[in-house]
C-alpha cells in the first residue's frame, strides 16, 4: 500500500494539475457560455404546456426548477431515487435536471446512461478533490458539479450511479456532415439556431443543437440533438480512432472496447455528444482533467490538433451507443 501511495504521489508531482494546452483557448462553440446578465422570464411562464406522447403538463417555470425537474415520460424509465428526481435543497440539484430522467443528458453536460457505476463514483471524487475541472472556468455546468453536486452524501451518490448505470443508452444525436450550418447563439449553455434563420460556413467547428428547441428547453427527454460536423470528418476520425493515425494517437478500442461502447471502468464513447467529447479531449490535454485514471489518456491526446479532436468527436458521435 505504501508503494502504491508513493507512486500515486509521484504521478501528481510529475504532471502539473493544469498544464499548458497547445491550443490558444478553449473553443467557444464547445464551451458554450451564456451571455452575461439574466434573462427575464417570459410572460407565459406559468401556463401549462405539453410535449408529444405525454399526458403530463408543466409550465416553463416548472421546467427550470432544479429541485423538481419535469418527468414527461415516467413510464419510460425505472423509479428515480430522491437525489435524482429532486436533489436535496438547498445545495444539491436534482441529477435529472441536467442529465434528464433517461440519463441521455444535453451538450453542456454528460450522458450517464449505461456508464459503469464505479467510473461515475470516481468522477464525483475527482470533481470533489479538484482533479477534474474545466479548461474554461466560466463553464457553469462543470462549476455547478464542483460547487454543488459534490455535496451529495456517499449514499446519495451510490443511489444516483445505481440508477444511471442501469439505464440503456439510445441513439440521441443525429450527425450530419455539411459545409454550411445554421447561425446560432448560446442559450441555456448550448447552441440554438438564431432568428431570423441564416446560414454560415461551418469552418473548423462542430455545431450541436436541439432537433426541437422548444421541447429541449422544456427538458423533454425524447427530443434529441443534431450535430453538424465538417465534411469528411467522420472518415478522418475513423482512421484516427481505429489505427492511431500513423502514431499520432492510439487505437481507441484498446481501452474503450469493441464499437467504443465502453469496457468496465473505461467509459463509452459511442453515440455521445461531440461537444462533450471535444471538451474532455481538450481538458485532458490542457491538464484540467488530471485524475489518476485520466493520466492514461495523456499520451493518446498529447499530439492531437483541434481538427483531430473534431474528427474523433464526429466519428464517435456517429456510432451506435
Amino acid at each position: 500500500m505504501l508503494k502504491l501511495a508513493a507512486c500515486t504521489l509521484l504521478l501528481f508531482v510529475a504532471i502539473p494539475a493544469f498544464a499548458q494546452s497547445p491550443h490558444e483557448a478553449p473553443p467557444s462553440w464547445a464551451y458554450a457560455l451564456n451571455p452575461d446578465g439574466s434573462t427575464p422570464p417570459p410572460p407565459d411562464a406559468t401556463v401549462p404546456l405539453h410535449v408529444p406522447n405525454s399526458t403530463a403538463a408543466y409550465s416553463r417555470a416548472q421546467s427550470q426548477d432544479t429541485f423538481n425537474p419535469p418527468d414527461w415520460h415516467p413510464d419510460s424509465h425505472p423509479p428515480m431515487p430522491e437525489i435524482v428526481a429532486h436533489g436535496r435543497k438547498p445545495e444539491v440539484f436534482a441529477c435529472a435536471y441536467c442529465h434528464l430522467p433517461n440519463g441521455q443528458g444535453r451538450p453542456e453536460n454528460s450522458s450517464l446512461a449505461g456508464l459503469n457505476a464505479g467510473y461515475m463514483v470516481r468522477q464525483m471524487e475527482e470533481f470533489k478533490n479538484g482533479s477534474r475541472k474545466s479548461s474554461e472556468p466560466r463553464h457553469k455546468p462543470v462549476a455547478n458539479m464542483i460547487a454543488l453536486e459534490t455535496r451529495a452524501t456517499p449514499q446519495e451518490v451510490q443511489a444516483a450511479v445505481a440508477y444511471f448505470s442501469n439505464l440503456k443508452p439510445k441513439p440521441w444525436i443525429r450527425v450530419v456532415e455539411t459545409a454550411t450550418v445554421p447561425t446560432t447563439h448560446v442559450s441555456g449553455w448550448m447552441l440554438v439556431p438564431s432568428t431570423p434563420a441564416a446560414t454560415e460556413p461551418i469552418g473548423h467547428r462542430i455545431i450541436e443543437t436541439p432537433e426541437n428547441v422548444e421541447r429541449t428547453e422544456l427538458r423533454d427527454d425524447t427530443s434529441g440533438f443534431i450535430a453538424y460536423v465538417p465534411e469528411g470528418s467522420i472518415a478522418q476520425g475513423k482512421v484516427l480512432a481505429t489505427t492511431g493515425g500513423s502514431g499520432k494517437t492510439q487505437p481507441c478500442a484498446k481501452c474503450h472496447g469493441p464499437g467504443l461502447r465502453g469496457a468496465g471502468a473505461v467509459p463509452r464513447l459511442a453515440g455521445r455528444s461531440p461537444s462533450y467529447i471535444i471538451r474532455q479531449l481538450f481538458d485532458i490535454q490542457s491538464g484540467a482533467r488530471a485524475g489518476v485514471l485520466t493520466q492514461q489518456m495523456r499520451k493518446p491526446v498529447a499530439n492531437l490538433s483541434l481538427d483531430d479532436m473534431i474528427a474523433l468527436a464526429a466519428y464517435t458521435a456517429s456510432l451506435r451507443p
